[in-house]
């Protein structure tokens, strides 16, 4: 601890100490505790206690008070557990009877604040702290704080629980780390007095009544099972496992949800990676006995790993697919599609009681969808699904959903009413089918996914949300189709649904809600970039109205339809010359304005930032892609948007800007060989000269550095922070050490120079129309090579990108501010107390 800390130390105890003076802020506490975390990280923590007696006399005071605030005395609590991590500090404050004080049954314990659920956390976090030597943990047994324990694993406060919980995984797993000193046995006397408590505790939970104790305990061994891997947990798992599966035999099991998770977290430890090992029986138990509802998790848990025997894997699957065999098999379907199951692994009477019932159909069905999904986008999946089956049973449920299935049994009609306009189910039912496009398999089912695909995006039911899903997972296919090996085999019936889609779209964009004109353009942005090079896409595309419609939407009175608009153009326009190149092209088709101009003008007079936002990250990726209207005169291009974005004042679009000048500016010094690449031919002294001075000048012609320059001092961080990465990697390129030797030789001035120097030059450089004489940085325009030179040498960089990347906060965020802001605030809150809202 620093000489001014440890003067302003003892009035802040005093402050503390004292019940009458108030701390107007528990943050300050909070600091105030991470400052001694990391103290005794770096320090020793007896030596803290002796060089300043003000913080023994700190926990000694506020014990003596009779009334102290529940946050001063759950700050002590902390506090002590900090110091007391060390076992020779611990011995100290032992000997004073500060700790049996704090953390027995005569401390807070016996008070009327324990009620305060902050207090029960200050002492939690306390023991937490102060358990890293066998000296806390036999201090914690003998004043029966581990009962006190266990009872706080219950507490209502969720935070004082959940704390509870794992500083008893930490006194487990600790005291056995510390002990196990030869392999551990089953036989008590060979565990740790500390562990055995746990364990008898645990025991007798697990064989208890009580459902809280119960899902208390698992909890418990959940977290353990997941923090260590130790030779030790699979003796403790031989210990717990006949009362565990115990529970799984009950009707109806009680605590199913946590006992997924126990598996669940064992099944990821290498202790009980082998097939043989007893974890596997009765995680079979498990997806025998548990509920659907409840066992989905766990068999898809089951099928993501490895090492599981191949059993297992596929009675999860089986688990997993039973709901979709049952719907499946509710619905009239062609005799030549077979079911999803050959034989059913659980009875099936649950799943079909399940989804009978309207409050558990829903829900088992989103359930069983996302967690199929999941397995959708497995690199490696160890098991076979069935895919068209599954494709099928998707299908089917998203019939059901719009009315379109035919129920076959008594349950279709059951699911039939349910499911009708059930927006949660449409909406992962959806997702699912989006997953599945991926399969080689799809082209056999490809008519009906078509089908209800346009039922969806056409029907006027369709809620904006899952209308957003349908055309998600339309994308997924038409991208997939047009990937495949026999994408031309299937271009036909390819073609006309692209048609029909087109048609629906038109009727989208013109939608009266903002929502769905919004989705349409998104979805047509995507389907453009992914498949502008078809020439057949293209043909269908360019007959139908979409591409009139969506020019039109520019001027839409909602900003982010505009804004989606500006980005579907963006797309649309590199196949626009494509097409208008063609013979047979009317005049009538031509544009009486061109995109860019329609662009430039949003960029430069929409009074929202998500349009303008959305012009400058299509002209970027137009600048990126060469698209034909920036090449035609990429400088003047360049040139008109910096000037735009130099006056707008959404930091957004300032950023964009700053990325075009990069792109731009790479680009430019890659085409004369000046990038820094390993692989590029070495230029020869002259040559590099003469293609720096080149691309100085085009960097001036297009007022490069007057943006860069000026962003640089722009109040917002990012844009600040942009610009200087930016003229620091030019400056690396354009003034090498030879340059600036002659700038020094020349005697021009090398002082580095900060902002203020160079928002005068930036005033000056405005208001001359004309270059001047080399070298005067201050008489020289932006557009003159030489005076830009220099001003880029000047100018300290450097110094200003440390200056940037600081916190804002630098300053106020050490120790002894911390104190000078507790001492500054004692006694306002008296003062203030007038609710300023």
């Amino acid at each position: 601890m620093d000489r001014e800390c440890s003067q302003l130390l003892p009035s802040v105890c005093a402050v503390l100490a004292d019940s009458r003076q108030l701390v107007a802020d528990d943050t300050f506490l909070e600091k105030f505790l991470d400052w001694f975390k990391t103290l005794t990280e770096t320090e020793s923590s007896l030596l803290l206690l002796q060089e300043n007696p003000c913080l023994t006399e700190l926990i000694t005071c506020v014990l003596k008070l009779k009334d102290p605030s529940s946050s001063t005395l759950s700050f002590i609590l902390r506090l002590t557990g900090i110091f007391a991590a060390s076992e020779s500090c611990f011995q100290y404050l032992q000997q004073r009877e500060l700790l049996i004080s704090l953390f027995g049954e005569v401390g807070p314990l016996s008070s009327a604040l324990w009620e305060e659920a902050s207090v029960r956390s200050g002492w939690v976090q306390g023991m937490h702290s102060m358990v890293q030597h066998q000296s806390a943990l036999y201090f914690l047994c003998n004043c029966e704080a581990i009962d006190v324990i266990f009872t706080l694993q219950g507490d209502p406060s969720l935070f004082v629980a959940s704390a509870a919980n794992q500083l008893l995984v930490h006194m487990l797993t600790f005291s056995l780390q510390s002990f196990q000193t030869k392999p551990v046995n089953i036989k008590d006397c060979d565990w740790p007095i500390c562990a055995q408590k746990l364990i008898v505790h645990i025991e007798e939970s697990l064989k208890s009544n009580s459902a809280s104790r119960i899902k208390q305990s698992l909890k418990l061994l959940t977290s353990v099972f997941g923090c260590c891997h130790d030779l030790w947990t699979e003796v403790l798992w031989s210990r717990l496992s006949e009362p565990i599966v115990y529970l799984l035999e009950e009707e109806p099991v009680h605590a199913g949800h946590s006992l997924v998770d126990l598996f669940l977290s064992m099944a990821r430890s290498h202790v009980f990676s082998c097939p043989e090992c007893s974890l596997w029986t009765s995680v079979t138990c498990a997806l025998e006995h548990l509920n659907p509802a409840q066992v989905g998790r766990l068999a898809v848990g089951v099928l993501k790993l490895q090492e599981c025997p191949q059993a297992v894997r596929i009675q999860a699957l089986s688990v997993l697919l039973q709901p979709m065999d049952c719907v499946l098999k509710a619905a009239s379907q062609p005799l030549e599609y077979p079911g999803l199951l050959n034989r059913s692994v659980n009875d099936s009477a649950t799943v079909e009681t399940l989804l009978s019932c309207r409050s558990s159909c829903a829900n088992l069905l989103c359930q069983t969808l996302a967690h199929l999904e999941e397995l959708q986008y497995l690199t490696c999946l160890p098991v076979d699904l069935p895919h068209t089956p599954l494709l099928q049973s998707v299908v089917t449920i998203l019939q059901f959903c719009i009315g379109l299935a035919t129920p076959a049994s008594c349950l279709g009609n059951k699911i039939s009413r349910i499911l009708i306009g059930c927006f949660r189910v449409q909406r992962s039912a959806l997702d699912i089918l989006g997953a599945l496009s991926h399969w080689e398999s799809h082209s056999v089912f490809m008519g009906s996914v078509f089908d209800i695909l346009l039922e969806y995006l056409k029907s006027p039911d369709t809620s904006p949300t899952v209308l957003k899903k349908s055309f998600q997972a339309t994308l997924k296919w038409l991208v997939s189709l047009s990937e495949a090996p026999s994408s031309k085999d299937h271009w036909q019936q390819t073609e006309q649904f692209l048609r029909d889609l087109f048609l629906v779209l038109q009727k989208r964009l013109c939608s009266p809600y903002w929502e769905v004109r919004d989705s349409a353009l998104e979805f047509l942005t995507l389907l453009v970039k992914h498949l502008r090079e078809k020439e057949g896409f293209r043909q269908v595309l360019f007959s139908s109205e979409v591409p009139k419609l969506t020019e039109d939407l520019l001027e839409d009175p909602e900003s982010y339809v505009r804004a989606s608009a500006v980005t579907a153009m963006g797309q649309l326009s590199f196949l626009t010359h494509l097409i208008s190149e063609k013979p047979g092209v009317e005049n009538g088709n031509v544009k009486e304005k061109s995109i860019v101009a329609q662009l430039k003008e949003i960029l430069s007079t929409d009074s929202e930032g998500f349009p303008r936002r959305a012009v400058i990250s299509v002209f970027i990726d137009w600048l990126r892609e060469g698209h034909p209207d920036v090449l035609k005169d990429t400088e003047q291009f360049v040139s008109s948007v910096l000037q735009a974005v130099n006056s707008d004042l959404d930091w957004e679009v300032k950023a964009g800007g700053l990325e075009l000048a990069e792109v731009f500016s790479a680009q430019t010094l890659g085409r004369l060989g000046l990038a820094a690449c390993p692989y590029a031919a070495v230029l020869s002294s002259a040559t590099r000269s003469t293609h720096l001075s080149e691309s100085l000048q085009i960097f001036c012609r297009v007022k490069l550095f007057e943006f860069l320059f000026g962003a640089l001092c722009d109040c917002d961080r990012p844009v600040a922070q942009k610009a200087c990465d930016i003229l620091i990697a030019l400056k690396a390129e354009l003034c090498d050490e030879s340059s600036l030797k002659e700038g020094t030789s020349a005697g021009l001035s090398t002082e580095a120079r900060g902002i203020a120097w160079l928002e005068e030059t930036l005033r000056r450089w405005s208001s001359w129309a004309e270059p001047s004489p080399r070298g005067d940085a201050d008489k020289a325009g932006s557009q003159d090579p030489n005076g830009v030179l220099l001003v880029l040498r000047t100018v300290d960089l450097e110094g200003l990108h440390r200056s940037l990347n600081r916190s804002s906060d630098h300053i106020e965020k050490s120790p002894q501010s911390l104190l000078q802001d507790i001492l500054a605030t004692v006694g306002t809150l008296e003062e203030n107390e007038a609710d300023c809202y």
